[in-house]
């Protein structure tokens, strides 16, 4: 074999172009991608906070909204083990196979198995847990609820087992549409699911209550799946009622699926976990959990999720050609582009997390409810981080087609998040506490509540269990791929941080002379305060970003503005 020192100059350097112009390409489909991704989960992000606002008016940290968040756990949970991401991850590819080689017979045939298969499972276990709601909310889910609280959340939990048989549907449509490279309804059907529960706030919540906001997610669940079917009629889907158990690439399917639905139950389990420690904090501690994660879920959907979603196919490509330098860099420059946007964002929840909550609940509140929501939106700011890097660290082990090393990491990172869920919330001390207001109920004394544990503690404790596993995973990368450019990752965090930390430290200047001078006056003046907040501290980290000369952050100038592509060093 003729060494690459025997080849002519120009072509050796002819060789160097078209690997830089395929750079080049990639890195411009991925900053297109990335956009439109983003755009799309900002749209739902916006009509989820109109949610939030409405909801948090109605209800504030109170028993209903404790008794919603829990009921849909379950629901959740079956979705996310028999029909979540696991099950696209394994279709596609296969499904992709069959097209690719102009077998749409056997497409639609193995789409036709797996959807019946899915929905068959589905519908036996929604059945199983329709009739055993009660026991489980009273046993597994929230043993702290009282009985008019289980009742309620047990008929709360039937209601969205609906939404999940839709989804069993609607999820697997989503592959079938992406694997024809068809990515605009895909992109909107979260759109129309939040759109759903929205109606269902302003229209039915009035009347039903709580309830409507059920019925509001079984609508968006059928809107979810209504507005890809015009692409399945595009597309001629074909579908038989018929479900083949012999058929060896169902099975095959399975097999796929298997340790990622494992992982994908973990994290689910955790927040089982979390939700029953929650429950015996007392009233209020599963909503304040709840709004907590849906704070910080904002920026890490918009940072985290789209980085991760729109480089995940680069990787793949990547690994199958085995470029071990490509996939390294790739890696390494969009997790420091979620460092150097996540840090920033979570940093600057804490400064102005105050003031978002009393926009967002406008007075429904009060002072130790508030209070309780902050702590916990706090104790959640290392979770964006360290859920954000997750998001691309785990996507590069399953582009080396290992789904069981990241199973491993997040059973290591399940272990920690239990036991520190129990250290950490005080679940122990307010148990004895309650008990003891019992005993002293009985006597002819009054005035005794029990007291709410920490539950900023049970936050905590996921961000440190995703941050064991986002550790623990690049140790093992950094070996399998012989280096992930750790001394740019450790400037990049460093700079940030510097960055940062001046961005808060401006923000809290200013909140200081707002409070000393201004005052709380109403919610334009609130709107006011955040909006300037939000600017200068905004302005204050570009500034210092700038003076630290930190070259990521001109590349995600460049991707925002779409000047060139991005551009990531390599080792």
């Amino acid at each position: 074999m003729a060494s690459l020192s025997n080849e002519p100059p120009l072509m050796v350097e002819a060789d160097n172009n078209q690997t830089e112009e395929t750079q080049q390409n990639r890195n411009r489909q991925i900053a297109r991608s990335t956009v439109i991704v983003m755009i799309a989960f900002a749209v739902a992000k916006v009509i989820s906070l109109a949610q939030t606002v409405i909801i948090a008016n109605a209800f504030g940290v109170g028993s209903e909204w404790d008794a919603f968040v829990t009921a849909n756990r379950i629901p959740e949970l079956i979705f996310t083990l028999i029909s979540g991401g696991a099950l696209a991850h394994a279709f596609i590819p296969i499904f992709s196979g069959y097209l690719a080689k102009g077998d749409k017979e056997g497409a639609w045939r193995t789409a036709t198995h797996v959807i019946n298969f899915i929905f068959t499972v589905t519908l036996l276990v929604s059945a199983v847990v329709f009739f055993i709601a009660p026991w489980m909310v009273e046993h597994v889910v929230a043993p702290g609820f009282t009985p008019d609280q289980i009742e309620q959340t047990a008929h709360l939990m039937r209601i969205l087992l609906l939404s999940t048989l839709i989804f069993s549907v609607s999820g697997i449509c989503m592959g079938i549409l992406q694997s024809h490279n068809h990515f605009l309804l895909p992109a909107m059907a979260p759109i129309m699911f939040d759109v759903g529960i929205l109606i269902g706030v302003i229209f039915f919540m009035p009347v039903m209550g709580v309830t409507g906001i059920a019925v509001g997610a079984v609508l968006g669940a059928a809107m979810h799946f209504g507005i890809q079917v015009p692409g399945l009629i595009y597309y001629r889907a074909r579908w038989w009622p018929s479900l083949d158990l012999h058929d060896p690439v169902l099975w095959r399917v399975i097999r796929l699926m298997l340790p990622r639905v494992a992982g994908l139950g973990v994290f689910s389990l955790n927040f089982l976990v979390m939700n029953n420690i929650a429950s015996r904090l007392g009233t209020g501690s599963v909503s304040a959990l709840d709004w907590g994660w849906r704070l910080m879920q904002i920026p890490q959907t918009l940072i985290g999720t789209a980085i991760g979603t729109v480089v995940f196919p680069s990787l793949a490509a990547l690994s199958e050609i085995g470029d071990e330098k490509g996939k390294r860099t790739l890696m390494s420059g969009a997790l420091r582009f979620i460092l150097i946007t996540s840090i920033p964002a979570g940093i600057g929840l804490i400064v102005i997390g105050q003031p978002l909550i009393s926009l967002l609940e406008r007075g429904a509140f009060d002072a130790s409810a508030s209070a309780l929501v902050y702590s916990t939106l706090r104790a959640f700011t290392l979770g964006l981080i360290v859920h954000s890097a997750l998001e691309v660290v785990a996507r590069s082990f399953y582009a080396d087609k290992d789904t069981l090393t990241p199973l491993w990491a997040a059973l290591g990172g399940a272990t920690i998040n239990l036991v520190l869920s129990f250290v950490l919330s005080d679940v122990g001390e307010v148990e004895r506490q309650t008990a003891m207001n019992a005993a002293i109920n009985l006597l002819p004394i009054t005035g005794f509540q029990p007291e709410v544990g920490n539950v900023s503690g049970l936050a905590l404790a996921n961000s440190f269990g995703v941050m064991f596993e986002v550790l623990s995973l690049l140790w093992i990368l950094r070996r399998r791929w012989h280096g992930i450019q750790e001394n740019q990752l450790a400037t990049a965090i460093i700079k940030t941080l510097i960055a940062s930390l001046i961005m808060a430290l401006v923000v809290i200047i200013i909140e200081m002379g707002w409070h000393q001078f201004i005052g709380d006056r109403g919610l334009a003046f609130t709107v006011a305060q955040i909006g300037i907040e939000a600017v200068a501290g905004a302005i204050a980290f570009f500034v210092a970003a700038y003076a630290l000369r930190m070259s990521e952050l001109q590349d995600l100038v460049n991707l925002v503005l779409r000047r060139q592509p991005i551009k990531v060093k390599g080792a």
